[in-house]
């Protein structure tokens, strides 16, 4: 070969491996940022054009993708007893929420995790394939709490379970919740339709928003837990303390705060475990204002309050909250917490408000030695080749308390059900704190109750709440006992 064919065939050769460099660099690295590009009119189309990866839980499959048989979209959304699981899939339809929001990319097959795997197969243009996701939900148990949750409540109700040396949710339910298969991508318009109808549902309940994790409400005396551990951790009281459970008069105000009775614990002193199995009001007022608001605000904040909890990425709870001052939505003037409302804040009125879920942790601290584990709700996820390409790694949240005072709160705890508030629930192997918030303007109680079991070997924490008449005794504890049977059942 003379010297300028050479030199033209080297030419030709960099140009070809140059080409293959770019291709490449196009096609592997610079994907997912030309996929997301706004300017980019096939990403819309692309993904109902592609099966994405299913969603499972205990071996059953609660999300898939079907041909449709049409040119658009390619691939229809189906899930297996929507309005039960939907407060954990949540939907998909070009949009997503919940975990299929959560887990998008990896269930469209285009998440760099499967991606670098494949580069291959982007370069001859193969189709992306989905990956498969495996949530920590119990589903016999998720079932159970969605048929209770409707069955026994007036307006909003919810659940959630927790492992509690995992973090791992195995309930997170919600009675006012939508089927995603009404919304499903191969309902085309009438699917967009249903889901801005939902968007705009009128009144308190609101289904594209679970109760669980995503709604707060007033805890009422289950409050009572966090104002008693820091009662113990900063004013040197343990469970045997005297302590006062008599009239408590509103230093503000002038006002009593009443006791729901006047006898047994709450008739004037009384062991703090007597007061909080009784749930004596006046004992853990005395207490909040002992501790100041600055305090319970400080100390609710090591629990998770005050911030969103990160369950998934872009699967936030709610903002649970003891406020230190409110906004007046009138004048946008910020409003002290005053010495009355300090004092009604340490029995969970005022304007404290928590997630079912927020409350869950709290009871895992007790439960778990003082520990919370950082809550998740996918196991792990694999490839279409079934290589795992994700796993859970359980992580420590926080420890807002000691051992030997979430050991003292067990015992607390323990006796709300053998000899305080919740006697209706002995023989159901769990423990806890009632708690009946009243919300005024006519709504009815949140009725809560918030605890673990087994009662005496912890593996679960769990808390339930139901809005309606009556007291989270009655409202939630039956409720809360049929779940953890069914989550405790092996």
């Amino acid at each position: 070969m003379d010297k300028p064919v050479r030199r033209v065939a080297v030419f030709a050769l960099l140009l070809f491996f140059g080409l293959m460099a770019q291709v490449n660099y196009v096609q592997g690295s610079e994907a997912d940022k030309l996929r997301n590009d706004p300017n980019n009119t096939r990403k819309i189309a692309d993904v109902f054009n592609n099966p994405r990866g299913q969603i499972t839980a205990g071996g059953e499959v609660l999300a898939w993708s079907t041909p449709t048989g049409k040119d658009s979209p390619k691939y229809g959304r189906n899930y297996k007893d929507g309005k039960d699981f939907s407060p954990v899939t949540g939907y998909f339809n070009g949009s997503a929420s919940k975990v299929e929001l959560a887990y998008n990319s990896l269930l469209a097959g285009t998440d760099k995790k499967i991606t670098h795997q494949r580069w291959f197969d982007q370069f001859i243009g193969k189709k992306p394939e989905g990956g498969n996701v495996d949530l920590t939900i119990d589903p016999r148990a998720q079932r159970v709490a969605y048929e209770r949750l409707n069955s026994d409540t007036e307006r909003r109700s919810a659940a959630a379970v927790v492992d509690i040396k995992t973090g791992a949710i195995k309930v997170l339910a919600s009675n006012s919740t939508f089927d995603p298969n009404e919304v499903a991508p191969q309902l085309g318009e009438k699917g967009m339709k249903r889901l801005n109808e939902l968007d705009k549902a009128p009144g308190t309940i609101k289904p594209l928003i679970d109760n669980a994790m995503s709604q707060t409400f007033p805890p009422g005396s289950s409050f009572k837990i966090v104002v008693a551990a820091l009662g113990m951790e900063n004013l040197g009281l343990n469970e045997n303390s005297q302590v006062e459970s008599g009239q408590l008069r509103l230093p503000e105000s002038g006002q009593l705060l009443p006791n729901s009775h006047d006898g047994g614990s709450c008739a004037g002193t009384a062991s703090l475990k007597g007061a909080f199995a009784e749930s004596c009001n006046t004992t853990f007022g005395k207490m909040a204002l002992d501790l100041t608001i600055n305090k319970l605000n400080e100390g609710a904040s090591k629990f998770g309050f005050g911030q969103n909890v990160q369950v998934e990425p872009l699967m936030k709870a709610a903002k649970s909250e003891v406020p230190i001052a409110i906004n007046d939505l009138q004048t946008g003037k910020s409003i002290p917490t005053g010495k009355d409302g300090t004092a009604r804040s340490g029995i969970g009125q005022e304007n404290v408000r928590a997630t079912p879920l927020q409350m869950a942790m709290v009871a895992q601290a007790v439960a778990n030695g003082g520990k919370i584990m950082k809550p998740y709700v996918v196991q792990r996820a694999t490839a279409k080749d079934q290589s795992e390409v994700y796993k859970a790694n359980p992580q420590v949240f926080a420890q807002p308390i000691k051992s030997d005072t979430a050991s003292q709160l067990r015992d607390m705890m323990r006796a709300v059900v053998s000899e305080g508030t919740a006697k209706n629930l002995q023989g159901d192997d769990i423990a806890g704190k009632t708690g009946t918030a009243e919300q005024g303007g006519g709504n009815p109680n949140a009725r809560w109750f918030v605890g673990f079991g087994p009662a005496d070997h912890p593996r679960y924490a769990f808390a339930v709440v139901s809005e309606g008449t009556g007291d989270g005794a009655h409202g939630a504890g039956p409720i809360a006992a049929a779940i953890m049977q069914a989550v405790m059942k092996k």
